[in-house]
């Protein structure tokens, strides 16, 4: 199982670090690339064509601002692809949240919140689980431990 985060530039690694750990926790392998779907087109449709063959099963983007990477990887690669908004000095992420989930008709892409690399990396590993049962196991104890730490810290707020 193998995941791709691209990002269109070095930047965006102050956000997207977060996705890697999360995908490292899961024990999901992933490869992480800066390639811009403005400055390096060439590039990224070749990512995006052999990916698949590449043994890439999700591709993560995160872009800002006109934020077309994740677009041109869903419009090339057949593979599920999530975009992260990345949050800009300009407008806050709002165009980079428009510009990733107003995806024309047959070419989906998932958007999580800007910024949302750790949701990113987590529906990334729902969507490998349906193939990799493992991960569903792992994702259910997460969950378990995502509640369990809710209630705990509740009760140490009503214990003060």
């Amino acid at each position: 199982m193998k995941v791709a985060i691209v990002m269109g530039s070095k930047s965006d690694y102050d956000v997207v670090y977060k996705a890697e750990e999360i995908l490292a926790d899961f024990g999901v392998e992933y490869e992480t690339r800066i390639i811009s779907a403005h400055r390096t087109p060439d590039i990224a449709a070749e990512f995006a064509k052999g990916a698949e063959d590449d043994g890439i099963e999700v591709i993560i983007c995160a872009a800002g601002k006109a934020a077309h990477l994740a677009g041109v990887m869903a419009g090339i690669s057949p593979l599920p692809v999530i975009g992260i908004p990345m949050k800009t000095s300009d407008l806050g992420g709002m165009d980079s949240l428009l510009s990733t989930v107003q995806m024309p008709k047959g070419v989906p892409v998932a958007t999580v919140a800007v910024g949302g690399a750790e949701n990113a990396a987590l529906l990334a590993v729902q969507i490998l689980s349906v193939k990799y049962p493992e991960l569903r196991e792992a994702f259910k104890a997460h969950k378990e431990k995502m509640r369990k730490d809710i209630i705990e810290t509740d009760k140490e707020l009503n214990e003060e």
